[in-house]
C-alpha cells in the first residue's frame, strides 16, 4: 500500500476523539468453532490473519503526523507488526452468559486505540456457554466506514471452511515514510488542491443558495415550526459523556421482516426506522421523558460511487424525523417515509456538493481545539442539538462467512458515540437476520436491555398491524328494516 493524505473527513475522526469518546468502530461476530482442531484457537486465527495482512491498507499502515501537527497525518506502512498485541485472547467466567459478553466488550469497547501503531484491535473471547466464541473487532474511524468496513470483512473472511488462496504479498520494498521535505509538499499541495476544487464548487453552491432562499424567507416567518423542524428535543440521550460503555445486541429473522414491510408497503430501511422509533418511544415513555416534539435522526447516508470499496470515509449524516410524537406505529410508518423521501430528495440534489475533504492546513490545530472544549465545557448540555440518536443500516453478506474455518453465526456491529450522541443504534444484515448492535454511554442509558425490550415489543406491534391490514375485511350483513307502530 502506497503512502496517501488522510481526507478531511478521515481524519476528522481523529480531531474530534476526546479520552471520553474514542473514534473506533467494530463488530461483535459469533463462530461455530472449526470442525477440525488446530491448536489453540487464538494461535490459530493468528495465524490466519498474518496471511491476510496484506490484503488491506488498513491492517499495515500508521498514521505519521505533519511536521508540527500542521495539516492532515498520512499513512504510511508499518515496519512491524506485533500480531500478540493486535489479536487477543480473552476467556468469559463460567457459565459464559450473552450479557457477560456484552459487559466485556463494553469494557474493551471503551478503550482507546494506540496511535503509534496501526489502528485496530481483534479480540478472541472463548467460554461462551452455547458453544460458540466470539470476535470483537475494534478498527478506527478514520480509516473506513461502514462500506469500507464490510470490504475489509470480506478480504479477512471466506466463503466456505476451506480458505481460499490469496495473492502472495509484494517482493518489493516498502516504500520509506516520507521526510520533513515531502511531508511540507504534500501539505501544500493537499491545501492548494482543496482550494482550487472549492472555487470551481462556488457557482453550484450560489444556485444551491439561491433556489434555497425562498424557503428560508419563508421557515423564518414561523420561527417556532423552523425551531421544531431543524432542532432536536432534550432527550437523556442528549448528554455530554464519560468513557463508561453499554453494549446490547439483538436479532430478528430477515425474511418475516422483509414480509412485515412488504405487508405494510414500507422499505426495509423505512420499517427499521419506524421499528426503532416506536421503541424509542416506549423506552422514553417508560422513563416518563417522552418529549412533545419528534426525535430526529442522524442517518448515515454513503456518497460512495457504486463499486466503490476503497478502505476511507465517504459518508455524510442527515437528519430524518421518527414520528415518536405519534401513538399509533402507522402513523409513525408514514412520518418516517415522509422524512426519509425528503433526505432521498437532498441527497440527490445536492450529493456532489457535500465535502468529504477541506483544506488541511491548521486543521488539526482548530478542530481538535474545538473539540476539546466542547467536551470540557459539557456544551452539549447547554445548546439545542439538531439530532438526538444515530441510526445505521449497513447491507451485509446473503451467504455464510467463515474465519480460518469458522463460521460465522451473527454480526452485530459495534459503533462509536460522542458529545451529545450517547445512543447509535446500528444494524447490519447476515444471512437471513438482522444484527442489531446498539452502544451507549452507561451514565446516559445505564439499562440498555431496556431499549431491547422495547424493540421485541415494537417489532411484535409492527407485526400485528401488518397482519391486520392483510386479513380480509369482514361483510357487513344488512339488517331487515324494521317499521314504528304509528301513534293514534
Amino acid at each position: 500500500m502506497g503512502i496517501r493524505s488522510l481526507s478531511g473527513l478521515d481524519a476528522g475522526f481523529l480531531y474530534i476523539e476526546t479520552p471520553e469518546a474514542p473514534m473506533h468502530v467494530g463488530a461483535l461476530a459469533l463462530f461455530a468453532y472449526p470442525a477440525h482442531e488446530h491448536g489453540p484457537l487464538i494461535e490459530h486465527v493468528r495465524a490466519h490473519l498474518a496471511g491476510r495482512l496484506h490484503l488491506s491498507g488498513v491492517l499495515n499502515q500508521r498514521l505519521a503526523l505533519m511536521p508540527f501537527d500542521l495539516g492532515h497525518p498520512i499513512w504510511v506502512n508499518a515496519d512491524d507488526i506485533d500480531l500478540e498485541h493486535h489479536v487477543r485472547h480473552a476467556k468469559l467466567p463460567k457459565p459464559g452468559s450473552l450479557a457477560a459478553l456484552e459487559k466485556l466488550v463494553a469494557k474493551l469497547h471503551a478503550e482507546p486505540l494506540d496511535r503509534s501503531r496501526p489502528l485496530w484491535q481483534f479480540w478472541i473471547i472463548e467460554g461462551l456457554r452455547d458453544g460458540s466464541f466470539a470476535l470483537f473487532t475494534k478498527v478506527h474511524h478514520a480509516a473506513l466506514d461502514g462500506a469500507a468496513g464490510v470490504a475489509l470483512a470480506h478480504a479477512l473472511l471466506d466463503l466456505g471452511p476451506s480458505p481460499r488462496s490469496v495473492p502472495a504479498p509484494s517482493d518489493k520494498e516498502p516504500k520509506p515514510p516520507p521526510g520533513v521535505r515531502r511531508k511540507l509538499g504534500m501539505l501544500f499541495t493537499n491545501t492548494l488542491a482543496q482550494y482550487t476544487k472549492l472555487a470551481k464548487s462556488l457557482p453550484d453552491i450560489a444556485q444551491m443558495a439561491s433556489s434555497g432562499a425562498g424557503k428560508l424567507r419563508a421557515a423564518l416567518k414561523a420561527p417556532t415550526a423552523l425551531v421544531d423542524r431543524w432542532l432536536a428535543p432534550r432527550t437523556r440521550f442528549n448528554v455530554a459523556i464519560d468513557a463508561t460503555r453499554t453494549i446490547a445486541t439483538w436479532s430478528l429473522p430477515l425474511p418475516e421482516f422483509k414480509s412485515v414491510a412488504a405487508m405494510l408497503d414500507a422499505s426495509l430501511n423505512d420499517l427499521l426506522l419506524t421499528l426503532c422509533s416506536g421503541a424509542l418511544r416506549r423506552y422514553l415513555k417508560a422513563q416518563r421523558e417522552l418529549p412533545k416534539a419528534s426525535l430526529i435522526a442522524a442517518i448515515p447516508v454513503s456518497l460512495r460511487e457504486q463499486g466503490d470499496a476503497s478502505a476511507n470515509n465517504q459518508v455524510t449524516m442527515l437528519p430524518c424525523h421518527l414520528g415518536t410524537q405519534f401513538a399509533k406505529a402507522e402513523d409513525r410508518l408514514a412520518a418516517v417515509q415522509a422524512g426519509m423521501a425528503e433526505l432521498k430528495q437532498t441527497t440527490s440534489t445536492y450529493k456532489s456538493l457535500i465535502p468529504t475533504d477541506y483544506p488541511s492546513l491548521g486543521a488539526p490545530w482548530i478542530v481538535s481545539g474545538l473539540a476539546q472544549l466542547y467536551a470540557k465545557s459539557k456544551l452539549a448540555e447547554r445548546v439545542p442539538l439538531p439530532v438526538n440518536v444515530i441510526i445505521s443500516n449497513v447491507p451485509g453478506s446473503p451467504i455464510p462467512l467463515y474465519l480460518a474455518g469458522a463460521r460465522m453465526l451473527a454480526y452485530h456491529p459495534i459503533s462509536a458515540i460522542t458529545h451529545g450522541l450517547a445512543l447509535n443504534i446500528t444494524v447490519q444484515s447476515y444471512e437471513k437476520a438482522l444484527d442489531f448492535g446498539l452502544v451507549a454511554c452507561a451514565r446516559a442509558v445505564p439499562d440498555l436491555a431496556a431499549v431491547i425490550d422495547a424493540l421485541a415489543a415494537e417489532y411484535d406491534e409492527l407485526k400485528a398491524l401488518a397482519a391486520a391490514r392483510l386479513a380480509p375485511t369482514p361483510s357487513r350483513k344488512r339488517k331487515p328494516a324494521t317499521r314504528t307502530r304509528s301513534k293514534a
